[in-house]
């Protein structure tokens, strides 16, 4: 078995990347631009995961090895996993370029941002190396040192087309046909169930997330939602109901884990962003509304948002003197007037007014 390199030895890439490396015995070789890191991993020797909730014992990673690019070596490397940046791509794409040899190879990005797969291969430009991405749900931090808390999520998922045919060694990593459908799977499972919780907490006067997630209503709300969302994704995409339960019940998890140290500020940020119209409130809306659904829940959620109001949202707070909840509900939302939805989010709107 061929070594694996771990490209940005940083929270997600030793404390989530490395973990999944190691439960299956692995080589791994860490590859990190910071000198100090790569001394510190490689004198030590291990370093430790503690999982948040203690909902299993801290797991050890060690017999792994350490380097800058000035001494990697990849000449028995067949993965590579990039977990930097999106700003560092196209760097750690150019000193690729001269490291890979010319037998196959094939790399997974772990970086939420936009196609970095794109950005790796116009910079890589080699025809024997297949770039494919992952999103990543794992939540890790650090307190400074080498040893890292982390949820104990079992998967990484990535874009199966674009590895070519390659199945990677490693039991945790999922490679999901149709990328794009899981993505706004995700979007309409995670993400929309994190907006039920940002802003029905806010109305609530909660600032804890985790507090939150765990206030009674608004998991009843929750739950809701995500029993109609599991539907309605199963119908559209054809998914399996006990997988999109799982799916589902493992974000639940996620955001009910009082351990995890979150705010309502951060997760309810940029509001403007996330009510267009197929993000991740206004997008399942539709989908509720095309199934026949109950779209309730995340109509009082979009009307949340617009009551929302935080000290720094000054692009939201201009907007919202420039527009009428009604000109929001058109211009960012793209909903019409004859729309269910947009006198469904409008009449939930101003009845959460009064409670803020």
């Amino acid at each position: 078995m061929s070594k694996i390199a771990v490209i940005g030895a940083g929270k997600t890439g030793r404390g989530f990347v490395g973990r999944l490396l190691k439960e299956d015995h692995l080589e791994i070789m860490f590859v990190d631009k910071d000198t100090e890191l790569v001394r510190e991993l490689n004198d030590k020797g291990n370093f430790q995961i503690t999982f948040f909730g203690d909902v299993r014992p801290k797991f050890v990673v060690d017999d792994y090895h350490a380097c800058t690019w000035e001494d990697a070596d990849f000449s028995e490397v067949e993965l590579v996993f990039v977990s930097v940046g999106g700003s560092n791509l196209e760097a750690v794409g150019e000193s690729l370029r001269g490291k890979l040899e010319d037998t196959p190879c094939y790399i997974i990005t772990c970086e939420n941002a936009s196609r970095p797969s794109e950005t790796l291969r116009s910079v890589i430009g080699k025809e024997n190396v297949s770039i494919s991405e992952a999103t990543v749900f794992c939540t890790t931090t650090s307190d400074g040192g080498l040893d890292i808390y982390s949820e104990n999520y079992p998967y990484l998922q990535c874009d199966a087309q674009l590895l070519n045919g390659y199945t990677p060694p490693v039991k945790g990593v999922k490679p999901i046909d149709h990328f794009g459908n899981f993505l706004t799977r995700k979007l309409f499972t995670y993400n929309a169930a994190s907006c039920v919780i940002a802003y029905l907490g806010y109305i609530r006067g909660y600032t804890d997330y985790g507090e939150a997630a765990n206030d009674p209503e608004i998991l009843k709300l929750l739950d809701q939602n995500y029993a109609a969302t599991n539907r309605v994704l199963c119908l559209e995409f054809g998914y399996d109901e006990k997988d999109q339960q799982e799916f589902a019940a493992l974000s639940r998890a996620k955001f009910c884990d009082r351990t995890i140290a979150d705010t309502i500020a951060r997760n309810a940020r940029e509001p403007q962003r996330k009510l267009t119209s197929n993000e991740r409130v206004i997008g399942p809306l539709k989908l509720l509304q095309k199934y026949g659904e109950d779209t309730a829940v995340l109509e009082m959620t979009a009307g949340a948002m617009l009551v929302y109001d935080q000290e720094g949202e000054e692009e939201w707070r201009r907007i919202k003197a420039e527009n009428s909840y009604e000109e929001i509900l058109e211009k960012i939302c793209g909903l019409e007037k004859t729309d269910p939805l947009f006198e469904g989010i409008l009449k939930y709107a101003r009845q959460l007014c009064g409670r803020i």
